[in-house]
C-alpha cells in the first residue's frame, strides 16, 4: 500500500461531496461538501492541498448493466477538467450504488436523507474511496483508470 492521503470526490450536478483517507490509506472519512459550479475545483485542489493529498479518487457512477450514462460523461469531464487543473494522478473508479448506501446508512442512523443530502454526498465520496483503499490493498496496485490531463484542455 502506497502512504499517502487521498482525497475521494463524489460528484454530483448540484454538490460535490468529498471525503479523505489517513495517511496509511486504511480509513476514509469524510471531509465537506462543495457546491457544483464556479469555483468548484480551485475548492477542491485546496482541500487536496490542505492535505497533502498524494492523489485524487473520482466516483464513476456507471450503470447497473455497466454502461455509461450522462452521469458517467459529467463524472469523466469533471475528472478531466481537475486533471488538467493539478500535477497531482487523478484516478477515476466504479462506484456503482455508492449514493444509494450513503442514503441507506443514513436513513439506518435515522437521519432524514431529505435533509442530509450535503452529509449524504460525503458518506457517498467516503464509500468511493474507501473502495479504492481496499481495492488496492487487495491487490497491491493503484485501483481505477488514470485521467488524462489532456482530455480536460
Amino acid at each position: 500500500m502506497r502512504p499517502g492521503v487521498r482525497l475521494g470526490i463524489d460528484v454530483g450536478t448540484v454538490r460535490i461531496g468529498l471525503a479523505m483517507s489517513d495517511p496509511h490509506g486504511m480509513l476514509a472519512t469524510p471531509v465537506v461538501t462543495v457546491p457544483r459550479g464556479d469555483g468548484d475545483v480551485p475548492a477542491i485542489l485546496a482541500e487536496a492541498a490542505e492535505r497533502a493529498a498524494i492523489e485524487l479518487v473520482v466516483g464513476l457512477p456507471l450503470a447497473l448493466s455497466g454502461n455509461e450514462t450522462a452521469s458517467t460523461r459529467d463524472a469523466r469531464d469533471f475528472a478531466a477538467r481537475i486533471a488538467a487543473a493539478t500535477d497531482l494522478p487523478v484516478r477515476m473508479i466504479d462506484e456503482r450504488l455508492s449514493t444509494v448506501s450513503a442514503q441507506r446508512a443514513m436513513r439506518a442512523s435515522g437521519r432524514d436523507t431529505r435533509h442530509s443530502r450535503s452529509v449524504i454526498d460525503q458518506a457517498a465520496a467516503v464509500i468511493i474511496l474507501q473502495h479504492a483503499l481496499d481495492v488496492e490493498r487487495a491487490g497491491g496496485r493503484p485501483p481505477g483508470v488514470i485521467v488524462d490531463p489532456d482530455e480536460g484542455r
